[in-house]
């Protein structure tokens, strides 16, 4: 059903990039787990810790105001039995990197649930025999790291059998029973009536279990979804089925119920945009939803192509700044995302401007071209767009320069040209395409003049 996870993966070197230095330091530091609000449990956003290129979460943490996040995979060894590995093939038992990596995390004031299951792989359901059984596996993550949160992720192929199903939610409720406080997530496949046939299966277990987890979350893509207000109906739908399912009232559904995304482009080729994630927010905010989340922090940065047709497991095939998406769960969390230092100016380019051709916002620039703004010439050291010179690291500045123009090109105004990267609150003013803007309120990411939120007024050329 979706290829979202194991089909985009990369190889597991790939966890070289983040620095084997950086892992054999965190593991001096404490492991105990930050004291967190289940706000934060809920609004963790998904992250492969040993694929897909991973970004150090400090830096996303850093950056937008997350605080915890959702490592993924737990699974049945690749060869087969009941005892939890990464991704099929690190043991948990013997396992460091990761124990060093949440480590980092939480000696950052933050913490980490844990997901099981996923799209792909033999999951310990389908291994280990019961529930009991089951459980005791995962009781083995659960005290490893000293998790206060964990996620039963149950889709194909186990999400197809009854047995498999039956023992991770008989876990899910052994482990909530036998750890106190435990946050538990059950999440599983969203369709525009809610679940399909094999999620109301799930459901009409878990009540015959008498089981009832922190939330029920859909994911609403790669079923013919197609922005925020399809997801929006499919949750609508889905409140209904937990209504019906569990005799709640309206208030104790809502309660119980969470929405996990796909950040740019899905693996069926849909687009849930910036926009889409905040229609979405606004829903489970005013809705009191249990949780909102998204897979995965991994793809939330621009590709080198930002409107590339294809899906990657390492970009969101969206224009974006870097951690953008992450911002929204960091506001569900009730947190305020970083406002970026930047450095901006209200004088117009003094005389005697560059010959380099102007920067421009909305110009994709790949390293080693240049640009002039402000007087200066600036050199892109890899690929950027909407980044202002002088206010990121991608532009090396390379000194005052005089040339034969004397007018600032056709767009430029005095006024500090709109960046992608930058939050804005409301009555920030910036320049764009050669007009000037206002925003109403605090916004990321929104290009003025092209924001289904209608966030930027217009006041018209500058």
């Amino acid at each position: 059903m979706r290829g979202r996870r194991a089909r985009i993966s990369l190889a597991l070197t790939a966890i070289a990039g983040l620095g084997a230095t950086i892992f054999a330091v965190a593991t001096a530091w404490p492991a105990s787990a930050a004291t967190l609000s289940s706000n934060w449990y809920a609004s963790a956003p998904y992250l492969m810790p040993f694929d897909n290129s991973p970004p150090d979460p400090v830096a996303v943490m850093n950056a937008t105001g997350q605080k915890a996040f959702q490592l993924a995979f737990i699974l049945a060894p690749n060869g087969g039995g009941c005892s939890p590995t990464w991704d099929g093939t690190r043991a948990v038992s013997s396992d460091v990197d990761a124990s060093a990596l949440i480590a980092r995390i939480r000696a950052n004031g933050g913490d980490v649930s844990v997901s099981i299951g996923g799209y792909g792989g033999t999951k310990l359901g389908q291994t280990c025999g019961t529930p009991a059984a089951t459980a005791a596996a995962y009781q083995q993550v659960v005290t490893k790291y000293a998790l206060k949160a964990i996620d039963f992720d149950l889709e194909e192929p186990e999400y197809e059998n009854a047995a498999a199903v039956h023992n991770e939610l008989g876990a899910a409720q052994i482990l909530q029973r036998n750890n106190a406080g435990l946050y538990v997530s059950v999440t599983t496949a969203g369709t525009a009536a809610g679940t399909g046939w094999f999620g109301q299966q799930m459901l009409n277990d878990a009540k015959s279990l008498g089981f009832t987890p922190n939330n029920y979350s859909i994911m609403p893509f790669d079923g013919g979804f197609s922005g925020g207000s399809s997801q929006v109906s499919a949750l609508e739908a889905f409140h209904g089925l937990l209504s019906t399912t569990f005799g709640w009232d309206s208030a104790t559904a809502y309660a119980h119920e969470g929405v996990s995304m796909m950040n740019g482009r899905s693996d069926a080729g849909e687009y849930f945009r910036q926009a889409d994630f905040q229609t979405v927010l606004t829903y489970a905010t005013s809705h009191h939803l249990a949780r909102y989340t998204y897979w995965s922090v991994n793809r939330d940065r621009q590709c080198p192509d930002p409107n590339q047709s294809t899906t990657s497991g390492t970009c969101s095939s969206v224009p974006q700044a870097a951690w953008e998406f992450t911002t929204y769960t960091a506001r569900f969390a009730g947190a305020t995302p970083p406002n970026p230092t930047t450095t901006t100016t209200t004088q117009p380019p003094p005389p005697g401007t560059c010959s380099a051709p102007a920067w421009n916002a909305a110009t994709a620039y790949t390293g080693g071209q240049s640009v002039s703004y402000l007087g200066h010439t600036w050199n892109a050291k890899w690929w950027t767009q909407g980044e202002t010179p002088g206010s990121a690291d991608v532009w090396v500045d390379q000194g005052a320069c005089s040339g034969s123009t004397t007018t600032p090109p056709p767009g430029q105004c005095a006024t500090a040209a709109w960046s992608a990267s930058v939050a804005y609150n409301g009555g920030a003013v910036v320049s764009y395409g050669g007009h000037r803007w206002t925003a109403k309120w605090w916004t990321q990411g929104d290009i003025p003049g092209n924001n289904a939120q209608g966030v930027w007024t217009d006041n018209g050329v500058c």
